[in-house]
């Protein structure tokens, strides 16, 4: 029975097939969505009563949503749009513009916000072009809380509301954000796990390669927010202001995990944190106790690091502690381009450090962008080169974007590039991806060099044979059929010459 008893709904908008395309289907990780459990928590942590619509999980459109929403009758419905990772909120919009439509259209009375990292960076422009009533231009807990007392007050004092971006007759005003969360723990630990579909999340195809068939049951969690580092692709920070980092303590973060095994079986994890191998007070302490619970032969968790933040003495405890993955920003195989992208790292080191991490018994992701701002064919060509020498278990190939919130995005708007036209264009696997030209290079160049490297790399005789070695036959098989799935752009329409990785 549907209650209508309910003062805030969260909805993460989904969209995964426009994003991902036919890759979308099996391929693809399904992830509870890190901020719709940070704000849940938080506002039952103050008595209101809260539900959750994983739109994607549950694989619903947004007519569907639309009606539960207008069922339902919350106080508030919130589309929570951060996505999985930094850049994938401002892909996400084009689900979250629909959603936001058709609950307009199917219950024009019900108050809508819209929260995420694209709606930080560009808050009064969200407001002005998508159907929904206000916008956060902060993380988001802080001005639920507050929308959701005003709303209940008659005077309903909007101006009061920290963060909120809101109509006041003619003229849009975006209040003042508040003061970050401090007591992560205690505000933010996102514990309404029970109100997910958690038997529908699971992992990267990747992340399993020793054995396909333990892709569920899966959960990523956090241990910090935000990230010191200031790489000029990068967005992590707009919700949060510059460089803001704060990290959990380690005996909450094992206690989490502690319950998502016993309640849930899950022994798969992700680490959320933009940067987990990083402050090494902070990941010892979480792995020195997890490398004493029972389970820990068991968990297969993957996180990120920088090449210069991994230290090989400390990789024996991360194996020890079930990290079996380990993902990489390399971005280039040019210093050049690297050292303007704010990535300085010597090319020795980046191969030393790999083979370290390969070594300790970890698998590396190696993450590389093709046409940041001073790529030419030459500079691409090096960073394939250097992908293909590493030779990573696996590895993710990307156009740069000047994604909302970046540096990039607003050296693009001083230069005037060209930025795409839709969302949907800042999808790396979209049909209408666009990304940045440089001085040298069209978005198409970028864009089919970089479906030319994929296919270059996981077609590869070398990479496919060192599959075979380490996982398996059957998840060789699994990759060449992986490779099989061509992207379609609609920038490489016309008819082109592919340009050579020789």
């Amino acid at each position: 029975m549907i209650t209508r008893d309910l003062d805030l709904l969260l909805v993460n908008p989904g969209g995964r097939k426009q994003i991902y395309q036919e890759l979308a289907a099996e391929l693809t990780a399904v992830e509870p969505p890190l901020w719709v459990r940070l704000i849940g928590g938080y506002a039952v942590d103050r008595g209101y009563r809260v539900a959750v619509i994983d739109a994607e999980a549950e694989g619903i459109g947004p007519d569907e949503v639309a009606e539960l929403v207008k069922a339902r009758a919350p106080r508030l419905t919130a589309l929570v749009v951060f996505g999985h990772q930094p850049s994938a909120s401002t892909q996400q919009m084009v689900a979250a513009g629909e959603l936001a439509r058709a609950i307009q259209s199917a219950a024009p009375d019900s108050h809508t916000i819209m929260i995420g990292g694209h709606v930080a960076a560009l808050p009064e422009r969200t407001l002005r072009e998508e159907a929904t009533e206000f916008a956060c231009n902060g993380e988001g807990p802080v001005t639920v809380d507050q929308l959701l007392n005003a709303l209940q007050s008659e005077t309903c004092d909007l101006a009061g509301v920290e963060g909120l971006v809101w109509r006041d007759g003619e003229a849009i005003r975006s209040n003042p954000s508040p003061p970050l969360i401090k007591e992560l723990d205690k505000d933010l630990h996102g514990n309404i796990w029970h109100l997910l579909p958690m038997q529908k999340y699971r992992a990267h195809n990747w992340q399993c390669f020793e054995d396909l068939s333990k892709r569920q049951p899966y959960a990523s969690i956090y241990t910090s927010l935000g990230c010191p580092y200031k790489c000029t692709f990068c967005c992590i920070n707009a919700p949060f202001g510059t460089n803001r980092y704060r990290m959990r303590a380690p005996e909450k973060v094992v206690a989490e995990i502690d319950h998502l095994v016993a309640a849930y079986g899950v022994k798969t994890f992700k680490i959320i944190d933009e940067m987990f191998v990083l402050n090494y007070r902070h990941v010892d302490g979480i792995c020195n106790l997890l490398a004493a619970k029972p389970y820990a032969d068991e968990l297969n968790i993957w996180a990120y690091a920088r090449v210069d933040t991994v230290r090989p003495d400390r990789l024996r405890l991360l194996r020890k502690a079930g990290i079996r993955w380990l993902a990489l920003g390399i971005e280039s195989g040019s210093a050049h381009v690297r050292d303007g992208a704010e990535k300085s790292l010597d090319q020795a080191d980046i191969v030393k450090i790999v083979r370290e991490i390969q070594k300790a018994g970890i698998f590396v992701i190696g993450n590389f962008i093709f046409g940041l701002p001073d790529d030419d064919l030459q500079s691409m060509r090096q960073t394939l080169a250097l992908a293909q020498e590493l030779n990573c278990e696996f590895a993710n190939f990307y156009s740069a974007m000047a994604y909302p919130g970046s540096p990039l995005y607003q050296l693009a708007l001083q230069r005037g590039w060209e930025l795409p036209h839709a969302w949907s264009g800042y999808s790396q696997h979209s049909y209408d991806c666009k990304p940045l030209p440089t001085e040298k290079l069209s978005a198409a160049d970028v864009l089919r060099f970089r479906d030319h490297a994929f296919h270059q790399y996981f077609e590869g005789p070398r990479y496919l044979a060192s599959i075979a070695q380490r996982f398996g036959w059957p998840t060789r098989r699994h990759l060449e059929g992986m490779a099989k799935t061509r992207l379609k752009r609609r920038l490489l329409e016309e008819p082109n010459q592919v340009v050579s990785a020789e």
